[in-house]
């Protein structure tokens, strides 16, 4: 028996995911086209236009499932490291480590930001969707945390996407020009940790 329509409608939404996401990060948003997505998952333009409304709602919907995955394994680095207090620097090595496996993600998202900025109603929905980003980073630090940091938990959980994606777009500068070892890593993390431990970082000076 065929399945109804109902039934089908995830198997649906997932051919398509599947297939601009692979198409996205290997040709770009701007050179993929619906009629790319729905060949490649089999599918029709009206299977397309069912459930989704243009591209950029079809990649907004990719962007909460990557950020769904993310926060997920932190939340799980978190929790096998157990306590600890250097939280904001432990959760920018962990978005750097990701950054080899997520690379293709990452040219990708910024293309869309870019493409956003140009498109006020598109910046708008993106950065709903960032917001819920910033909301699980904030959740992470002050689950993690035992005491009250020196900036404001959301203030921080900013701070370290700025870091992050900032960081990201010039490694891969800095490794094509082949000056990667004189990155400054350590200065990201004494920038986070000082925000987040003004007091010792004080006394250290003194």
């Amino acid at each position: 028996m065929p399945k109804s329509p109902t039934k089908r409608r995830p198997l649906t939404v997932a051919a398509l995911n599947d297939s601009a996401l692979a198409l996205f990060i290997e040709h770009g948003f701007h050179a993929t086209s619906i009629r790319d997505i729905v060949a490649r998952a089999g599918l029709t333009r009206g299977a397309f236009y069912s459930n989704y409304q243009d591209k950029e709602q079809l990649f907004l919907a990719l962007y909460d499932q990557q950020i769904d995955k993310l926060l997920a394994d932190l939340r799980t680095a978190f929790t096998d490291a157990g306590p600890g207090q250097d939280i904001p620097s432990r959760l920018l090595r962990e978005l750097a480590d990701r950054r080899r496996e997520d690379e293709g993600w990452f040219l990708l998202s910024m293309e869309f930001t870019l493409h956003a900025a140009r498109h006020p109603e598109v910046a708008r929905s993106l950065a709903e969707h960032e917001a819920r980003l910033i909301d699980g980073l904030v959740e992470l630090i002050e689950e993690a945390s035992e005491h009250t940091p020196g900036v404001r938990p959301r203030d921080l959980a900013r701070l370290l996407v700025i870091l992050h994606e900032g960081a990201t777009a010039m490694r891969l500068t800095e490794e094509a020009r082949g000056t990667l070892a004189e990155f400054p890593e350590d200065l990201l993390h004494r920038v986070v940790d000082g925000l987040f431990h003004p007091a010792s970082t004080r006394g250290a000076q003194a």
